[in-house]
């Protein structure tokens, strides 16, 4: 059995444990990431069944035959019409079923179908985030692939970044760092690029636009690599050119804001508190309004995902969670400064998984 094909039995089967509790005798999972996530599929039209015991039923349309083949192992497969709720029942054990669904991606028309669909002897449950808490932790190979995306998508900046920044449109930038991404192997940018200077990257999600980067700005560059099915996520603000000495004041207090947090990562912190130590880091500089988003959140099959780092979080940190730290100050029409890393939480701390220097870059 391949390591793709071990990694999906064994989710499977922590699937299968966490069903009675619930008081369900099978799930059905509608959510394409889910799917993917238990199954390998990575195909648009998709649905799996897992109940107790061995039942591991995929199924999806003839359009995906040879792909769920090659792609899907250990469950049975199933080939249906183009409208796969129709193939639910068939995919069930037999008798009264409690049939488990994910309500936070399944709307109500939807939920009303499948009702129409199903015998009296199935009884729909609303029981979502079963897979989104198996997500949480992640093993010893989906930590890898992260890593190895992290790797990636370092290498990719590293490239274009020898090209210089001074002079350069934010567009092309961010354009020339997704083609070296997609060069070096990664399916695709995680999210959309940001390359954003001077008072442009005071907008958090700022859009790259078609303006020449000035001399003596900070850029703030957010990239990430999809490979392999997983998301990396780093930032990094650099100076095109000689900052001036409040810029480096600025850059400065969010770096040893990042470095708090990340000292505050591990195993049994509460998330609220690791946001807390780099918060307090920025808000005792009199910039606490100017770092209005949370420290970080969680990445994995998905670029955000659970656990969220924020002062409302209730999420304690475990082994295996995989977080982004990134605490930022914002200064309207001026500048921003962000710098993020992406951690793995280990037994006795934390990993940091990027390779990039944090000290500021002059280019």
């Amino acid at each position: 059995m391949s390591t793709t094909a071990a990694g999906a039995a064994a989710r499977a089967d922590r699937i299968s444990a966490a069903l009675p509790e619930r008081e369900l005798d099978a799930l059905l999972i509608t959510d394409l990431v889910n799917v993917r996530y238990l199954t390998g599929y990575t195909g648009s039209n998709g649905l799996a069944v897992v109940g107790a015991g061995d039942t591991r039923r995929f199924v999806t349309d003839f359009r995906y035959v040879t792909q769920a083949q090659e792609q899907v192992h250990g469950f049975e497969r199933v080939i249906g019409e183009t409208d796969l709720l129709g193939e639910v029942e068939g995919a069930l054990p037999q008798g009264d079923v409690r049939l488990g669904y994910e309500d936070q991606h399944v709307s109500v028309r939807t939920r009303e179908r499948l009702r129409e669909l199903l015998p009296e002897r199935v009884e729909l449950v609303a029981a979502g985030g079963i897979v989104e808490d198996l997500r949480l932790v992640k093993d010893a190979s989906e930590i890898e692939r992260i890593r190895a995306a992290a790797i990636l998508a370092d290498s990719a900046l590293t490239r274009v970044l020898q090209d210089g920044l001074v002079g350069r449109v934010e567009r092309e930038v961010a354009l020339a760092l997704e083609y070296e991404l997609r060069r070096l192997g990664a399916q695709r940018p995680s999210f959309d690029t940001i390359v954003a200077h001077a008072g442009h990257g005071a907008l958090p999600h700022a859009t790259p636009r078609d303006v020449p980067i000035a001399s003596g700005s900070l850029v703030v560059i957010d990239w990430g690599a999809e490979l392999d099915g997983y998301c990396s996520d780093c930032t990094r603000t650099f100076a095109a050119g000689e900052p001036s000495d409040h810029a480096r004041e600025i850059y400065e207090l969010v770096a040893r804001a990042q470095l708090a947090g990340l000292a505050a990562v591990g195993p049994g912190v509460l998330a609220r508190d690791a946001d807390a130590a780099a918060r307090d880091v920025i808000a005792a500089a009199g910039h606490g309004d100017e770092f209005g988003h949370s420290l970080g959140h969680g990445v994995g099959v998905e670029i955000h995902e659970a656990p969220r780092l924020s002062r409302t979080s209730r999420a304690t940190l475990a082994p295996g969670n995989v977080v982004t730290v990134e605490p930022g100050v914002y200064l309207p029409g001026e500048l921003g400064v962000r710098i993020e890393d992406l951690v793995v939480v280990t037994d006795d701390g934390h990993d940091v998984l990027n390779t990039l220097p944090k000290d500021l870059t002059v280019l």
